[in-house]
């Protein structure tokens, strides 16, 4: 049976360890020591997921392939990160034959332009695009872009298992609340996740059915919304885009 098991790394970083039996694959690990030291000796590293060149995503690679030699490295077509083996565009596969288990990949761009997402029925890997009740800052990208990219990910299966790399939930909640103070999906979770912290255990993987209720930045069509944000910057937002855009600019700055 599968196990996707989170490997704390840094101050808030998640790298998701897939595992079948001895056999693993790895998503985004910026730091390799925190993960040999939770590898088994008979643990056998068969891949490398990339999502973004970042270096809290992939510092760790160069370190677990001298440990793994025969490590393969899957990742953007257009990344500058230099060491990947198996360059990856909108719509690529992947078969892992040693997990029996294939990825379908598409691009996401807006947090940085070479962003993809490893997603099959089951399992979302999205890296810094979309978090729990937030989404990552837009270093790259415009709010067209990035806006388009989250829509590929509420595209897919609703109930799928969604896997970002950062603990932010929390303090994504706190700002969503100053959007939405009255959304009561959203004041429910935040309670689920103040007990979850409070056993240091993490507040993911979320899903999609879930942000939709609770994340702004999927909610950002909503009239009420828009017509908060205009009272919050005394601007006329109109569009999807605008609110979205917005609602990026507050959160920098919250």
């Amino acid at each position: 049976m599968y196990k996707v098991t989170p490997i704390p790394a840094f101050q808030d970083n998640y790298i998701w360890k897939i595992s079948l039996g001895s056999k693993l694959i790895l998503v985004d690990p910026g730091d390799a020591d925190v993960v040999l030291k939770q590898l088994n000796s008979d643990d056998e590293i068969v891949g490398i997921l990339v999502t973004h060149y970042h270096r809290d995503h992939t510092g760790g690679i160069a370190a677990l392939k001298q440990e793994f030699p025969n490590i393969q490295v899957y990742g953007p077509s257009n990344s500058p990160y230099p060491n990947i083996d198996v360059k990856l565009n909108d719509q690529s596969q992947i078969y892992f034959e040693a997990l029996n288990l294939s990825f379908n990949i598409i691009t996401i761009p807006g947090h940085t332009l070479d962003h993809i997402a490893f997603y099959n029925q089951d399992w979302i890997f999205c890296g810094d695009t979309l978090f729990s009740a937030g989404c990552g800052r837009m270093f790259e990208g415009n709010p067209q872009m990035f806006l388009d990219s989250i829509k590929k990910l509420t595209g897919l299966n609703q109930d799928a298992q969604l896997f970002c790399t950062h603990e932010y939930t929390l303090a994504n909640i706190e700002f969503a609340l100053t959007i939405e103070a009255n959304n009561q999906d959203l004041i429910a979770y935040q309670k689920k996740v103040v007990d979850l912290r409070a056993l240091n255990l993490p507040s993911l993987p979320s899903s999609i059915r879930l942000e939709k209720l609770i994340n702004p930045y999927l909610r950002c069509n909503s009239d009420a919304i828009k017509i908060k944000l205009s009272k919050l910057t005394r601007l006329e937002i109109n569009s999807e885009v605008d609110a979205f855009a917005t609602i990026r600019q507050l959160k920098d700055d919250f």
